[in-house]
């Protein structure tokens, strides 16, 4: 909970309105069921009598006039039936109602509503007026007897209107904007965040019209205060403020004040200036930010902020700060209802390229970079050459064999419609324009006599290649296409996935066409299990969609260059001797120094080797727990979901951060890590920052059309989405926008948990951030030998909501920095074939491993791939045994070879029941697994000289897993029955 809004649950506040009485506004503290009466409601005090009056100045930024009003007897708990209402406005409204139990106290309630729609994603609907008042008491209202109003109450403080959501009245506010001024200015403190976007507070037509503001801060402090611009007379456009240098007495200056509404720097590091246009009759908070330094000189400054607008006189507003002899912790960061964390918007903590552990420094040889397990191949004309793998056909290791990707060079085909052949380009340029130990870029310009083609590319020590094509027209021109190929060496390009498909093998041709409003598909994967290539086309005004039920909403952009007004799109097949993606954008114009993006995004897979001891040591509980009773389970890792105890809210985890450090103290005090849930899609309500952030407009919070829980109505109104929400916490979450500086508060959150409250990693469920944003929580989660153990859950995005997308697809820009997968809610493990297994749950093609989440997966099938199920689900879905089964084998140091490596030294002599194996000295652990259609028998196939064993001597024994299998001994050649579905775990030695 808030604690500023908890601070004026304390203080009953006297608000003075210049018209009417005294009024109170204080706290309910959840004494009411609040989804049957609302959030709201007067306490009045009635005297005897048939009829009661009282008129309510509640002060109102909603419409009062649809809304039902519920008056209910303090005395006996129920409902009063003989209510009327009259002259019912934002401002006031007049109420009759019988004092069933004579004098006393009564309740009228006016936001009542009810909960519509599913638990987590619920629709608040405000009751309509429903009044059943006789008519033989409706005669007696003429005489009826006035009660008086003690206090407003809200049902916690959450929810309180108080003090900046408490409106002025026309006749305040008219009164205040007699001056004639084009605008007014109100200075307030960081304490109260503006609120209301189309009304006066009444806070400020009580203090009156004010140039001046006084705060006080501590040497280090990142302090706030805001300016409230509030347009009069016409709109104002481009609101900028400037800052002069603050001085004191001694002459001693304060410098580097900033405003966040119009000047920061955007998640990428690169700074940037926003736009602010103030509609008239609008407010618009403009948060103004200073980092006091820590040397600074106690003492006041003061100095002046200048309000400018186009077309309109400047305002100065004098500060005075006061910097008090004391420092601040953390800039004050430990205290975030202050707004000390507003300057996090626009960090750059961590933003630079270094390496990240597993990987190692790019080495270049001259148009060769390598890169850990990988190397790439640039030609002159700026596009790869060659792009080579090598890792092992296990993904256990590195090898000195590569694996070429491509059978001939990645180029583009610019077809001329006057001839139908391809303009020829000389390469006027080519050189590498930056060489770091964690990036190299390079640019080659290429022309001919109708276009240039200026190539721009970097490579970074994961595997990922950016690429801006920019070409120019010299001349008009009419082209029969651009298209770009992908020409893959056909024995790498064995799987694809995207394009409308999903994981597996490779069908023999695909025709895709660009469809945004309704698929989140600008490219795919294709490769085998140590080599593969994934591309995405864009261009230069790519923007990141939103995804995880909300892609609709925010869709891709139509690539104006590939897209070509639905001209575009991608064909695969196997032409000569490769298997050629060819990307089009078909027949176009282009006039005389026309530039159009042909843009695209690579990712050379694998990104590291499969590190197996790690999956068979780390074992997650997914579940807030006494942490005796998780230790006794054999996991090693507690996963705290939101809405628990210690992360109550989702995605800001920083309010019951004391409870949270204690529980993690005494996790590592038994040798337990802890991860939390955080990630960004969308955001608690109860973050501190809500209203600083909706200031900003649409950069943090996407647009939408509003409604979801109460809260979100009755304190934002319109322009947001509804997401998540957890009914025990009242926890109401708001849908992000997407890329924004909120990524920067993001990274700095996490490095504040590992520092102060000693988090081991991040538990991620779906993610709506891109790679820049995942190495630099990666850099802050593994600092100063911190394990940042960070695990991604996806929800199977495959679906109309998500725009048909792979959640492997989606996400493998994060993948390396990733430990490991649950791929996860809605996937089906029981009706997809072992190549779906493979390429979009497993993780083993891109280094990592995986856990199976939904109805507890199938045991058998996962274990061919590493996987498991999440501890705790259900009695089905328990993991235990078969961790049991793990150490008794002793599975730390095998060697896994899968089914999908040639010379596994055991195989079934059916397709349709796969075999992977964990060999160590001295036995070997076989998974087997079945897709066939029925239950079958299958015979062992074993080298058994591969497996370092004797075959005079060897043994095949199912060891008893409960709810697995039953012990058995099967002899040497014997055949096994696999059910339908299931499979074995044989011990060999």
């Amino acid at each position: 909970m808030n604690k500023f809004l908890k601070l004026l649950c304390l203080f009953a506040f006297a608000a003075t309105s210049t018209l009417a009485q005294q009024t109170k506004y204080v706290s309910g503290n959840d004494s009411w069921d609040a989804d049957s009466l609302g959030n709201h409601r007067a306490v009045v005090n009635a005297v005897a009598g048939p009829v009661a009056k009282v008129v309510l100045n509640w002060r109102r930024h909603d419409d009062p006039l649809n809304k039902a009003i519920i008056v209910v007897d303090a005395q006996t708990n129920q409902v009063v039936q003989n209510v009327r209402t009259e002259n019912l406005t934002r401002e006031q409204g007049t109420v009759f109602f019988e004092p069933t139990s004579g004098a006393g106290r009564y309740y009228i309630y006016y936001l009542s509503y009810q909960v519509t729609a599913r638990t987590n994603y619920p629709q608040t609907v405000y009751n309509t007026p429903r009044f059943n008042a006789s008519t033989e008491w409706i005669n007696k209202m003429t005489g009826s007897n006035r009660a008086n109003v003690l206090y407003f109450e809200s049902v916690n403080p959450m929810n309180s209107f108080y003090p900046m959501e408490v409106i002025a009245t026309a006749k305040e506010t008219a009164a205040i904007i007699r001056g004639g001024q084009a605008y007014l200015v109100f200075p307030e403190d960081r304490e109260f965040p503006i609120r209301l976007p189309h009304d006066l507070p009444q806070r400020w037509v009580q203090k009156g019209l004010i140039s001046e503001f006084s705060g006080s801060a501590m040497k280090g402090e990142h302090y706030s205060f805001q300016l409230g611009i509030y347009p009069v007379t016409a709109a104002l456009n481009n609101v900028t403020i400037s800052f002069s240098e603050f001085k004191n007495a001694s002459g001693l200056t304060l410098s580097g004040f900033s405003c966040l509404n119009t000047d920061g720097v955007r998640y990428d590091g690169t700074p940037f200036k926003q736009t602010v246009n103030i509609a008239k009759g609008d407010v618009q908070a403009m948060w103004c930010l200073i980092d006091v330094p820590e040397t600074a000189v106690p003492g006041v400054y003061s100095g002046t902020a200048t309000i400018k607008a186009d077309g309109a006189p400047s305002t100065d507003i004098r500060v005075l700060l006061t910097v008090k002899n004391q420092v601040a912790v953390n800039g004050g960061a430990n205290n975030p209802q202050l707004q000390t964390r507003l300057t996090w918007l626009n960090s750059t903590m961590a933003q630079g390229n270094e390496v990240v552990k597993p990987y190692i420094p790019l080495q270049i040889d001259g148009n060769t970079i390598s890169l850990l397990g990988r190397k790439v191949t640039v030609n002159t004309s700026g596009f790869p050459e060659q792009i080579q793998t090598f890792f092992s056909p296990e993904m256990t290791e590195i090898t000195n064999t590569p694996r070429n990707l491509l059978a001939e060079n990645i180029h583009f085909h610019v077809v001329s419609a006057a001839t139908h052949k391809d303009l020829t380009f000389k390469n006027k340029n080519f050189q590498l324009e930056e060489e770091h130990p964690g990036l190299v870029s390079w640019r080659s310009v290429n022309h001919n006599d109708e276009l240039e083609m200026d190539v721009t590319a970097s490579l970074e020590f994961d595997g990922y290649l950016h690429y801006t094509v920019k070409f120019t027209a010299l001349k008009d021109l009419q082209l029969d296409d651009i298209k770009l190929h992908f020409p893959f060496d056909t024995t790498v390009s064995k799987y694809v996935m995207g394009l409308g498909r999903k994981g597996g093998l490779r069908p023999d041709t695909i025709r895709w066409k660009w469809d945004v409003a309704n698929k989140n598909q600008d490219g795919a994967w294709v490769g085998d299990v140590n080599a593969g290539l994934q591309y995405s086309l864009r261009d230069e005004h790519y923007t990141r969609p939103l995804n995880t039920n909300f892609y609709l909403q925010k869709p891709l952009l139509l690539p104006t260059s590939w897209g070509n007004n639905g001209k575009g799109g991608i064909w695969m097949g196997i032409k000569g001797k490769s298997m050629l993606s060819e990307n089009y954008s078909g027949a176009r114009s282009m006039k005389k120094d026309e530039v159009l993006y042909y843009n695209f995004t690579l990712l050379v897979t694998p990104f590291h080797p499969i590190n197996t001891d790690f999956q068979w040591e780390t074992r997650f509980y997914h579940k807030y727990e006494p942490l005796d009773r998780i230790k006794l389970t054999g996991a090693t890792v507690v996963n705290i979901h939101h809405a628990t105890p210690i992360n109550p809210y989702i995605n800001y985890p920083f309010i019951a951060h004391k409870e949270m450090k204690s529980y993690i103290d005494s996790a590592h005090a038994m040798g337990l890590k802890v991860k939390i849930y955080n990630t960004i899609r969308e955001l608690s309500n109860s973050a501190y920052e809500t209203f600083p952030m909706r200031s900003l407009g649409h950069e943090i919070y996407s647009p939408g059309n509003g409604g979801g829980y109460s809260w979100l109505q009755e304190h934002l109104g319109s322009d947001y989405i509804a997401a998540w929400y957890v009914p025990e916490y009242k926890d109401a979450a708001i849908v992000n926008s997407g890329m924004s500086r909120w990524h920067n508060y993001y990274v700095e959150g996490m490095n504040w948990l590992v520092q102060n409250v000693g988090i081991d990693g991040i538990y991620l469920d779906d993610v709506a951030f891109d790679r820049i944003t995942m190495k630099r929580i990666k850099r802050v989660l593994t600092k100063s030998g911190h394990p940042g153990i960070i695990d991604l859950h996806s929800a199977n995005q495959y679906n109309k909501n998500d725009g048909f997308n792979n959640s492997a697809n989606l996400y493998m820009e994060h993948f390396p920095y990733l430990d490991r997968l649950w791929f996860g809610e809605y996937f089906d493990y029981e009706h997809n074939s072992p190549d779906f297994f493979l390429t979009e749950v497993s993780g083993i093609p891109f280094g990592l491993m995986g856990e199976m989440l939904q109805d507890g997966g199938n045991p058998w099938r996962g274990m061919v791939y590493g996987m498991t199920n999440r501890m705790p689900r259900s009695d089905k879905a328990d993991p235990r045994p078969i961790w049991r089964a793990w150490d008794a084998f002793g599975m730390k140091g095998t060697k896994m070879i899968g089914y999908w490596v040639n010379n596994n030294p055991v195989k079934t002599g059916n397709d349709k029941v796969l075999a992977t194996i964990f060999k160590k000295e001295g036995k070997t652990l076989v998974a087997l697994a079945s897709w066939a259609n029925s239950d079958t028998n299958i015979q062992l196939e074993v080298d058994w000289a591969a497996l370092g064993l004797d075959p005079a001597k060897g043994s095949i024994t199912a060891p008893a897993i409960p709810n697995f299998q039953p012990g058995k001994v099967f002899e040497a050649g014997a055949s096994i029955p696999v059910q339908k579905g299931k499979g074995w775990l044989l011990v060999l030695q």
